[in-house]
């Protein structure tokens, strides 16, 4: 068998163990040191390590030699300087940080009010609660980054509120899983950090190549459901002109001033920061961790309990991104070392094919592995292998990018393995049928197809924000 005959083996082999649910983390660090011994392994070092030994010493000084020689391949010095890479790049300083903010955010009570508030500006649109969930999902999902905690959290405060309200339950079910998948996307994204670290591209482009393109996809989900709203108004009934009785324009630019702009002003000036070089990604997710505290000292909402467990989500879920990548560059480098990369872009190229074709079997590919996969193991390990493709075909890696977070979009809402259907499921009442989650998920499914037909079309809606802050 020759060594890229070993790569593809290698490849495949890794999609099948965590199809059957190992841990992706350490089964790309386990099958990158296995393969990598085989790929790195020189007979005469190991057993150079072993004759340096005098014939007459002991079993215990002979045994000692046998291990140092095992252990005398490249692989182990591969896997420590990838580890230590990692650990020290400076790029993902900023993710727990970003994450800490979030967490702060979302255990300080501010999105229930941030919610609230938004239902009584927005009481005069058509849908107006949608809207309301959909403004508050994309602002917290843009704070935190975690689909699973926005879904879950606004699962548990927008979807009553909207089921007593006598919304159509697939209706406020496909609004909250799409407004829960908005921060993959919308910057200060984790994903774009975890992007910009696996293939070299600025975060700060990327944070403004990207802007545009996550506005007009909250903009297509709220012209939509107002539409729907308006058409068929027995989906999103208005409520009752009562429960807002006594609450004037004053009362309600106050309840803005307290709770809306306070948040969305620190994640602007967060964004802000990092688009304009006042502050590196790091640096503005450190201001903005600190603004988290603030806002929740702020809210007398801040405690000690809260306090740990933010701090310990953080790191946990760091922990997971770090090992991520400490395995996926040695699984690449090993796979990448034996031809793996090479057959691939061998077998691309020799297709002729357009740049057009190359992106629709690219997105093809990432929307189908978006089932079984979390989007952070989607970046760390199957985008790179895309990357070398780009240049011959023509293809910008920052609009490659955009293109990505706009598919990974589909993946949390596409059956049978929409993962944000099920993290509604899980905390939904019980009337709710995951049937029903489904089906309110595939109109904000189009709306992301539409989205990302239009960025194709109009890729200038990707460049033109970079170009004019940092040119071309």
């Amino acid at each position: 068998m020759t060594d890229p005959q070993v790569a593809l083996l290698m490849l495949g082999l890794f999609i099948f163990l965590i199809l059957l649910g190992f841990p992706i983390a350490f089964t790309l660090m386990a099958m990158g040191i296995g393969f990598g011994y085989y790929a790195y392994f020189d007979a005469s070092r190991m057993w150079r390590s072993y004759n340096r030994l005098d014939a007459d010493v002991d079993m215990v000084t002979r045994s000692t030699g046998w291990i140092e020689g095992f252990f005398n391949n490249n692989i182990f010095d591969l896997f420590i300087n990838q580890t230590y890479s990692v650990m020290s790049n400076e790029v993902l300083t900023a993710v727990p940080l970003f994450l800490f903010m979030g967490y702060v955010v979302e255990r300080a009570n501010i999105v229930d009010r941030l919610f609230s508030t938004l239902n009584i500006a927005a009481r005069a649109i058509p849908g107006s609660m949608a809207v309301a969930a959909l403004i508050t999902c994309a602002l917290f999902a843009t704070a935190t980054g975690i689909v699973g905690a926005v879904v879950t959290l606004m699962g548990l405060l927008a979807l009553p509120a909207m089921l007593k309200a006598r919304y159509d339950e697939s209706f406020a079910s496909g609004v909250i899983c799409a407004g829960g998948t908005l921060g993959i996307l919308i910057p200060p994204s984790i994903m774009l950090i975890v992007y910009a670290a696996a293939s070299g591209v600025s975060v700060v482009r990327l944070y403004a190549g990207a802007l545009l393109p996550g506005f007009l996809l909250v903009g297509l989900y709220i012209v939509y459901v107002v539409g729907r709203a308006t058409l068929s108004p027995s989906l999103a009934p208005k409520a009752p002109k009562e429960e807002f009785e006594g609450i004037t324009f004053g009362q309600t630019v106050w309840m803005l001033l307290t709770t809306f702009f306070p948040l969305a002003a620190l994640i602007f000036c967060v964004l802000g920061a990092i688009l304009f070089g006042l502050a590196t990604p790091s640096e503005a997710a450190a201001v903005g961790a600190l603004g988290g505290l603030g806002l929740a000292l702020a809210y007398r909402a801040l405690t000690w309990q809260r306090l740990r467990e933010s701090v310990y989500l953080s790191v946990r879920t760091t922990a997971m991104v770090c090992w991520l990548f400490v395995g996926s560059y040695t699984f690449s480098s090993v796979f990448s070392y034996l031809g793996g990369e090479q057959i691939i872009s061998e077998f691309v190229q020799g297709l002729d094919i357009s740049p057009l074709t190359f992106l629709l079997l690219a997105q093809l590919i990432i929307f189908l592995l978006g089932w079984p996969l979390e989007w952070s193991e989607i970046i760390i390990i199957f985008v790179p292998i895309f990357l070398p493709l780009l240049p011959f075909f023509g293809i910008d890696p920052l609009f490659f990018g955009i293109l990505v977070a706009l598919n990974l979009q589909t993946s949390f809402l596409t059956p049978p393995m929409a993962m944000s259907a099920y993290y509604l499921k899980g905390i939904a009442p019980p009337q709710v049928q995951l049937m029903q989650i489904f089906r309110g998920c595939m109109p904000f499914l189009g709306m992301v197809f539409i989205a990302m037909a239009t960025l194709y079309i109009f890729p200038q809606i990707a460049f033109w924000l970079p170009g004019l802050v940092y040119g071309n």
